[in-house]
């Protein structure tokens, strides 16, 4: 007899795992409490960039070792996944950034302008050295849930909207909850990271690929989606907040697109969105079994990029614990 698994929640981390336990046999069952794959959690309005180098500048080496197995996963699940790499720029006044940036991180190379130039010709003259992270690759999250949906449909795995999963029992079935911030009524440590984002469309400007821009205060980044729309986004609020994007925020936005180029200050604003991603104490993913139920969580701001790694041991600690 097949193991028979209900999963808690269709963000990026409940889909993957309901994917790899579906193809490993098992009998899935998917319940989400919103309308749509991923609710209006942070699943949907993520960077949806999988870029394993330029996050270890900031997180542990377990991210960047899990993180390298999304670059081979995803383009297997979302044939949409774009593989063009990362550049990482900094103003002159910021060099002194962009040098840390490097000293942090690995498997990049060096620019100068001219090279700035080559891979985004709309930044001739605008930049004197970057910093290019070519394996590195990005996906646009919405249409990569909705990927992962219509793979799910042919394994018979059934997806339930609009079902508060937080007190379910699975009537005898394994439980792997992956509600992200929402399943804090059951880890109390866990904690809301806000993060907010701007969806943009221009004529005027044509990028490849995600363009993180560094400056004293941190970081933003530019991520293409396609037709002319960028992801604009790089807040993180140590805050559970799920109210409505700040001005602070958005003017913060807008003034990194500014900087990066100038006609993105003629660009169309087709969306604000924020979502609270969910974190532990350490920042990093855990799977873990506690009070009668699994769960996968924590994934923090890396969603897409661990996804792929704790869905593949979700699946294999699942199907050994039936």
């Amino acid at each position: 007899m097949s193991a028979r698994v209900t999963v808690l929640g269709a963000g990026v981390a409940g889909l993957a795992a309901a994917l790899e336990l579906a193809q490993a046999g098992a009998e899935v069952e998917v319940l989400e409490v919103g309308k749509q794959p991923g609710g209006e959690a942070a699943s949907r309005f993520a960077g949806g960039m999988l870029a394993p180098w330029c996050e270890c500048v900031s997180a542990e080496p377990l991210v960047a070792e899990l993180g390298r197995q999304a670059l081979d996963w995803w383009p297997r699940q979302y044939p949409g996944t774009v593989r063009n790499g990362t550049l990482v720029l900094a103003a002159a006044r910021d060099a002194g950034e962009l040098e840390a940036f490097a000293q942090r991180s690995d498997n990049y190379r060096r620019l100068d302008a001219d090279g700035v130039a080559t891979l985004e010709p709309e930044l001739a003259g605008r930049f004197r050295q970057g910093l290019f992270f070519a394996d590195e690759a990005h996906l646009d999250p919405r249409a990569a849930l909705a990927a992962l949906v219509a793979r799910l449909q042919p394994l018979g795995v059934a997806i339930h909207y609009g079902v508060d999963a937080s007190k379910a029992s699975g009537d005898g079935r394994t439980v792997l909850d992956c509600r992200g911030y929402a399943a804090r009524d059951r880890l109390p440590e866990l904690r809301g990271v806000r993060g907010e984002m701007l969806l943009l469309h221009s004529d005027d400007v044509q990028f490849a690929r995600p363009i993180r821009l560094l400056h004293p205060r941190g970081m933003h980044y530019l991520v293409p989606r396609g037709g002319g729309d960028y992801m604009l986004g790089g807040s993180m609020l140590e805050s559970d907040d799920a109210g409505a994007t700040s001005a602070r925020s958005v003017m913060e936005l807008l003034n990194a697109a500014y900087a990066l180029h100038p006609a993105l200050a003629e660009a169309r604003i087709l969306e604000l969105g924020h979502g609270l991603r969910p974190a532990f104490p350490d920042n990093l993913p855990r799977l873990e079994q506690r009070d009668g139920r699994w769960h996968l969580n924590g994934l923090f701001r890396h969603g897409y990029l661990l996804a792929p790694a704790l869905a593949q041991q979700a699946a294999v600690r699942l199907l050994e614990a039936a």
